[in-house]
């Protein structure tokens, strides 16, 4: 079976073969570094063999939780936020029909939704309103049981699941992904009886997505878990070469740097397949906290082409040259749909008559990339041989890997995110939350100037 493929070449027009050569030794010392864990923030590298260690008794476990809730359940909340919902997102969304929503739900195949990512009064009072007259259950993702979008949707859920459902059916239908042993979350399951999945301590929730945090809701929307799984050990192993051009994640990791010392700062994903989108936001995610650390780190964007060529495709072709673009190509699509003659050709599309629609948006993005570069955007071109739980595992592990190593070459802790709990102090400030009285008078009177 091959696996995904990275290709560079179409970035050697704007940095030095030397210098990407120079990175054999820098990257192999960073690879060093994440195996012995004497690097920073290396309480926190457990993703790092985290495919080839799991069993299948605990896959086991995870799919028997799924089913259960399967049977029981016309819609499953699955309530986190970040790193809490956006790996099992990206998997769902990218194996999902398109148009499943719209569709007639088969017994034992629940609507998989998500809540506890934001704090909108809206969004919370359509999705209680929308889960009124519906069999639901619950699956709460939260190491501490604190974080206050999550808690604050969980409280709500959990009340409104207890009054529609009663409180026996609400404990087999609410699982709690949490800590072994401590935290709001932790009690509330050992005191109401919930099936609970632990995250492992090691785990930081932007790698947690091969873990129960996105294992069991991806198991719930019916997906094959063990398939996801089995592409991951894949990649773990091709990535383990110390060779840079033998290890696509190491690669990567090399020439997103260069670029970086090129004054290219901010990196593009594309892909040319929707279903690709959420995808591109757990990606976000991953590089942006990991690396936007000490005033550095490449910025990471995302466009869904070729819906966003035409907005932000002009930008991308003459604006400032600050960037790169890194495509996200799925080889071979799951469907065949091949494009109708018309008798009249008042479009003037019959030259494309009887040509499969993928062949069309194949030449869309090749035809994209050679006018990016030829405009001043390097392209790195990750392929994907077809969009399956497999070859997402595949490229799940290769970007945890690409990024830990890319961190290390940008020498900051790829594993931590200090700068995201600025905004929390300011808001339980604002709400005058316990124990925030001094930040409160601090605010309040900054306020007042």
């Amino acid at each position: 079976m091959e696996n995904i493929k990275l290709n560079i070449e179409k970035t050697l027009d704007f940095i030095a073969k030397d210098k990407l050569a120079s990175y054999e030794e820098k990257v192999r010392a960073c690879m060093e570094t994440l195996e012995k864990g004497t690097g920073l923030g290396n309480d926190f590298l457990g993703w790092l063999h985290l495919p080839s260690s799991i069993t299948k008794e605990h896959l086991a476990d995870l799919k028997a939780a799924a089913q259960t809730l399967r049977e029981n359940c016309e819609v499953v909340v699955v309530a986190g936020i970040g790193g809490s919902y956006l790996g099992a997102r990206a998997v769902i969304e990218a194996l999902s029909d398109s148009f499943a929503w719209l569709k007639e739900k088969k017994a034992g195949n629940p609507t998989i939704i998500f809540a506890g990512h934001n704090i909108s009064e809206d969004y919370l009072y359509e999705l209680t309103t929308f889960l009124k007259d519906k069999k639901f259950g619950v699956i709460n993702i939260s190491k501490s049981g604190t974080t206050t979008e999550t808690a604050l949707a969980f409280r709500l859920l959990k009340k409104q699941c207890e009054e529609q459902r009663g409180k026996e059916t609400a404990r087999k239908v609410i699982v709690a992904v949490t800590d072994a042993k401590k935290g709001a979350a932790r009690t509330t399951a050992d005191k109401e009886g919930y099936t609970s999945f632990i995250i492992p301590d090691n785990v930081g929730g932007r790698f947690s997505v091969l873990t129960p945090v996105g294992l069991l809701p991806i198991a719930v929307a019916g997906y094959d878990i063990e398939k996801l799984v089995a592409g991951a050990c894949e990649m773990e192993k091709v990535c383990a070469n110390g060779n840079l051009h033998e290890n696509p994640s190491a690669l990567y990791a090399a020439t997103r740097n260069e670029l970086y010392r090129e004054g290219k700062k901010i990196e593009i994903l594309v892909n040319f397949h929707p279903k690709l989108h959420y995808f591109m936001e757990w990606w976000k995610q991953l590089f942006g906290e990991s690396e936007g650390k000490d005033h550095k780190g490449i910025y990471p964007s995302s466009v869904d082409f070729t819906t966003d060529l035409h907005s932000m495709g002009q930008w991308i072709q003459q604006g400032e040259r600050s960037i790169f673009e890194t495509v996200v190509s799925i080889e071979t699509p799951n469907h065949e749909l091949h494009f109708p003659s018309d008798e009249e050709n008042l479009d003037g599309l019959n030259f494309l008559a009887g040509k499969r629609i993928d062949e069309v948006n194949k030449m869309a993005e090749l035809g994209t990339q050679l006018a990016h570069v030829d405009g001043g955007v390097p392209n790195l071109h990750v392929s994907v041989p077809t969009l399956n739980e497999y070859y997402l595992g595949e490229l799940i592990y290769f970007f945890e890997k690409a990024c830990g190593i890319s961190g290390y070459l940008l020498e900051v802790n790829p594993f931590n995110q200090p700068g995201v709990e600025a905004y929390k102090k300011n808001m339980f400030a604002l709400l005058n939350k316990p124990g925030y009285e001094k930040e409160s008078e601090a605010i309040q009177a900054r306020l007042k100037k």
